[in-house]
């Protein structure tokens, strides 16, 4: 649980020196990104419902089931207390609908929030700990075995693992005595044992999924009876997660550069490699429309629109193995039609002195998180009095000379309608704008 918050901490502050993170402590008054609600979903949840929360869940749960086996029934209240306390059953969400327990505990919190659960969890498998050795001290009978020290039965480094990596535990009965070292057989095959008692098993997988395994604590008695002490557990192999997250949009554009955050936990983003389908990408970083930069140090730009892009990641581990990831997929559109202006309006009513004092028409694209420009290439002035109609275009975003003059003409209570505006935009498409009327104050 710790590893998860220093990882959430490392991908959400985008720095592996962050100083949130001082070795295996998490330091949360010096995390920058406390109301990040994306990273920890990414990491823990998935795009496909396959992050880091599930390997959790399965690491409580056998947990939890160790440690009321090792009770054996000689404690109905602790071993309720265990249930209550590492429980990790499925509910409903606020709706009433039926949501697993990975979703209802982490889904779309922020990263304070999930540093805070993760946290408890800490507190709740520790004193779930301490629970169950109290009530072995209770049970172990000194005139029976003369035990110098009192310890778990199985502590594994960690129930998930990646392929590539170790799979570590260690693997010791309950109450020790460390005058005597007890025989550990895993299988056919006797694991060494240290000093104090403990034998390390280590073993490295070569194919994912569930990893049962087990054997026998052998220890002789006061009687000089060898007596056998079985145990079990279990481990899950998976493929490290990969996230690539478009930081802009929950689509790409066509004709523009898409920023993407990409990142392979555990591997250094130096070693991360991508390949696009239906586009081409490069390594830079995309402004929004405040003139900051967009998270993320590739954009991709779509090929054509009716055809998903596709994101293939591949990484390099230290021990040098390439690793290539199942596609991420992303829909195409074309980027939105822009709406026109004139004096900042888009029309309604205008005074005849702020009309005169315009340079011409322009386009922007309100509500939209890019920074594009659209060019006004033509529009016409239309404007009725008494003596007619009189029309003037433009080719340009610019009001012409002969516009100005019109604009000269105007009367309060007339209309001026700004018609057939034309812009191009960044994908070199040209889009024709609604026309704009305004009535002369």
């Amino acid at each position: 649980m710790q590893g998860l918050k220093i990882e959430i901490i490392k991908v959400a502050e985008r720095d592996e020196n962050t100083p949130a993170v001082r070795g295996n402590e998490v330091i949360i008054d010096e995390v920058k990104k406390i109301d990040e609600n994306n990273v920890p979903s990414q990491i823990l949840i998935g795009a496909h419902e396959n992050g880091k929360a599930f390997a959790l869940k399965t690491m409580l749960v056998d947990f939890r089931e160790f440690l009321i086996e090792t009770l054996e029934g000689r404690n109905p209240s602790a071993e309720e207390a265990l249930r209550k306390s590492l429980n990790t059953d499925d509910g409903r969400d606020p709706s009433g609908q039926p949501e697993r327990w990975e979703n209802l505990t982490f889904h779309n919190l922020p990263l304070v929030a999930v540093i805070t659960v993760l946290s408890k969890m800490q507190v709740d498998v520790r004193n779930a700990e301490t629970e169950v050795l109290n009530t072995l001290y209770t049970l172990i009978d000194a005139a029976s075995f003369k035990f110098n020290k009192l310890e778990a039965v199985v502590i594994p480094d960690a129930n998930y693992v990646t392929l590539g990596s170790n799979y570590s535990a260690k693997v010791f009965i309950s109450a020790i005595d460390t005058t005597q070292k007890p025989t550990i057989m895993v299988g056919d095959q006797e694991i060494p044992v240290d000093d104090s008692g403990k034998g390390i098993y280590t073993v490295r997988p070569t194919t994912t999924g569930a990893k049962p395994w087990g054997g026998v604590i052998k220890m002789k008695a006061p009687t000089g009876e060898e007596i056998s002490y079985p145990f079990r557990s279990s481990y899950s192999v998976g493929v490290p997660n990969v996230v690539v997250s478009p930081t802009a949009m929950n689509v790409m554009y066509l004709g523009i550069a898409n920023p993407i955050d990409v990142s392979v936990p555990g591997v250094s983003p130096d070693n991360v490699k991508i390949r696009v389908v239906n586009g081409n990408f490069t390594s830079e970083r995309v402004r929004r429309t405040g003139g900051e930069y967009f998270r993320g140090n590739w954009a991709v730009r779509p090929s054509k629109a009716g055809q998903n892009v596709q994101v293939i990641v591949s990484a390099t581990d230290a021990g040098g193995k390439t690793t290539s990831y199942s596609p991420i997929e992303f829909r195409v559109k074309t980027i939105p039609k822009p709406e026109a202006r004139f004096a900042g309006q888009n029309g309604g009513t205008i005074s005849r002195n702020t009309a005169m004092a315009q340079q011409g028409v322009f386009a922007l694209l309100p509500d939209f998180d890019f920074d594009l420009q659209y060019k006004i290439t033509g529009f016409s002035m239309l404007y009725t009095d008494r003596l007619g109609d009189f029309e003037e275009p433009s080719s340009g975003s610019s009001l012409t000379a002969r516009q100005k003059e019109l604009l000269g003409r105007l009367t309060r209570g007339k209309y001026l309608t700004i018609k057939d505006i034309k812009a191009v935009g960044p994908d070199n498409r040209t889009v024709d704008l609604s026309p704009m009327l305004f009535k002369i104050d």
